[in-house]
């Protein structure tokens, strides 16, 4: 075990000691941990909401973030479900620790010209009833903002609902509303926690607008829809490995990108999907290399949201659910009061000419019972079905990830 002094001490610590670390040590390392581990959940998330049919975005990132600020005061069994379930290799206080690390390392592309990466916390527990050691483990370990609230007061619950709404429109440029809709606070609710992850990037080498045209898209090999398809001919980090075209189209000056993996056949996304893992990942970053590609790429905006109550209970995570079962003597003394009454997300991005912009935001709702070119320019035409997403280039880290299914809608 380790103790909440300790824990607090190294989190408070590791932002200054980032700056005048060498280039590798022991704080890095855990943070590439974390992101393997991050990365791993996020397959895992991925492989359970791909279930519903059409376009698919989340934030495995802010997920993450979430429901690890919830692990701090899981004990037992519960904890055991929550670091199992979250892919955790790291133990104790490694984890909090790394992800201090990881979050100091993602908002230092905070407002750098050309990407903007914002990532944020808060903490909404009622007043009096929330153990200071983890209000401030949380505080120093996440950069959270806490807010006290009388959830027990009607009027006080709904003002608190929307204050926590308007922090997260607030830190995500207005694009993430109604993260909590009515209903979701009650007189049992005792913790909110939260956190929006914001990205606008311009891509290293954008799209010109005039090379843009209507075109079609096969959602299915006999369904097609007319859609934007923009069009550059320009060196990208590219691979074909078997019957799949993989593509890296960079931010600013490339710490961020967007990874596109295209199958060969219109009708092969679903294949793609069932064998992707963090061996397939490893491998395309491996495989890509810098080469002329002639790529066609379609404008698309989705938004998407989900209570993920019921896919977390599905990857192990069922004691945090349970009035019964759920251990978070950590968050307020008391092993057999609080549980997790509501997951929430919601997500959106934006694709065109110029690079993208996403957003997502969670929310944990706790409550008390009761190399050389090719001879051929290669063609990547994505114009149907294909995967899609974003990461920092250095730990790995997912920060966003998707599917395209048909861009019209």
């Amino acid at each position: 075990m380790f103790s909440g002094h300790n824990l607090i001490l190294w989190c408070g610590l590791i932002a200054a000691a980032l700056a005048v670390m060498p280039a590798f040590s022991h704080a890095e390392g855990d943070m590439q941990t974390l992101s393997r581990d991050n990365a791993a959940f996020a397959l895992d998330l991925y492989d359970q909401l791909r279930e519903e049919e059409g376009n698919l975005f989340f934030s495995p990132h802010s997920i993450s973030t979430a429901l690890a600020m919830t692990s701090a005061g899981a004990r037992e069994e519960t904890r055991e479900q929550m670091e199992k379930t979250l892919r955790f290799s790291l133990e104790g206080m490694a984890v909090h620790k790394a992800f201090s690390a990881l979050n100091t390392r993602l908002n230092s592309f905070q407002d750098s010209g050309e990407v903007e990466l914002l990532a944020a916390n808060s903490l909404w527990p009622q007043e009096g009833e929330i153990l200071d050691d983890y209000l401030t483990l949380i505080e120093t370990c996440y950069d959270a903002v806490v807010e006290t609230v009388d959830y027990k007061d009607p009027a006080s619950r709904e003002a608190a609902r929307k204050r926590i709404n308007q922090w997260v429109e607030d830190r995500t440029r207005d694009k993430i509303r109604d993260l909590v809709p009515e209903g979701v606070l009650d007189a049992l609710t005792r913790l909110v926690l939260v956190n929006a992850v914001y990205f606008k990037g311009v891509w290293s080498l954008p799209f010109m607008e005039d090379a843009t045209t209507a075109a079609p898209f096969f959602a299915t090999p006999e369904t097609q829809v007319e859609v934007p398809m923009m069009r550059q001919k320009a060196r990208f980090g590219y691979a074909k490995i078997g019957d799949l075209q993989v593509l890296e189209l960079p931010y600013g000056e490339g710490d961020l990108s967007m990874i596109v993996a295209l199958p060969l056949k219109i009708d092969g996304l679903d294949q793609l999907e069932t064998r992707l893992d963090l061996g397939s990942l490893s491998e395309w970053r491996k495989r890509m290399r810098p080469q002329k590609v002639d790529v066609f790429l379609p404008k698309f905006k989705m938004s998407d949201q989900f209570r993920l109550n019921t896919v977390l209970k599905q990857l192990g995570m069922t004691a945090a659910f349970s009035p019964e079962k759920a251990n978070f003597a950590g968050i307020d003394g008391r092993p057999d009061r609080l549980y997790i009454a509501a997951a929430l997300h919601k997500a959106f991005v934006e694709v065109n000419e110029a690079g993208t912009e996403a957003a997502a935001a969670t929310a944990v709702v706790v409550g008390a019972r009761s190399l050389a070119p090719p001879e051929e320019v290669p063609v990547f035409r994505a114009d149907h079905p294909f995967l899609f997403l974003i990461q920092e280039k250095q730990t790995g880290s997912i920060l966003f990830m998707g599917r395209v299914e048909d861009p019209s809608a």
